[in-house]
């Protein structure tokens, strides 16, 4: 009997644990239009050392434009490109290519997001 029970807890612990690191899955462009300030990023979850950002990501009528990156100790704006919601996941066109940066969800409220990049990357934006 006792290991039907350790069995039954470990099963419901296992499904909360899948429930509370599930990604968004978006919908549409628009769950994510408005003014994102990007916070920090951070190379992996586990990551202690979080970078500080300075730029500025707006979405708006299918373009994304990112304000305010730095860069040799000045600022720039970067064309606006690009981007779709691809199975859930946003999808953001590379100026200058027919290439596309992937990103996961992975939280998203009203006034917060974080992203994932393709490559493990952690973005996190609050909304201005």
């Amino acid at each position: 009997m006792k290991i039907m029970h350790k069995a039954a807890l470990i099963l419901v612990l296992a499904s909360f644990g899948s429930m509370v690191s599930a990604d968004v899955t978006l919908q549409t462009k628009e769950e994510v239009q408005g003014t994102w300030k990007l916070q920090t990023t951070k190379n992996s979850l586990t990551d202690k050392q979080a970078i500080d950002r300075e730029d500025t990501w707006v979405f708006k009528d299918g373009k994304v434009t990112i304000l305010n990156i730095p860069r040799e100790g000045t600022h720039y704006d970067q064309a606006p490109v690009a981007y779709e919601v691809e199975d859930g996941k946003l999808k953001v066109a590379i100026i200058g290519s027919s290439r596309f940066d992937l990103f996961t969800v992975i939280d998203l409220a009203d006034n917060a997001m974080t992203l994932k990049g393709k490559y493990g990357g952690y973005y996190y934006f609050i909304k201005k």
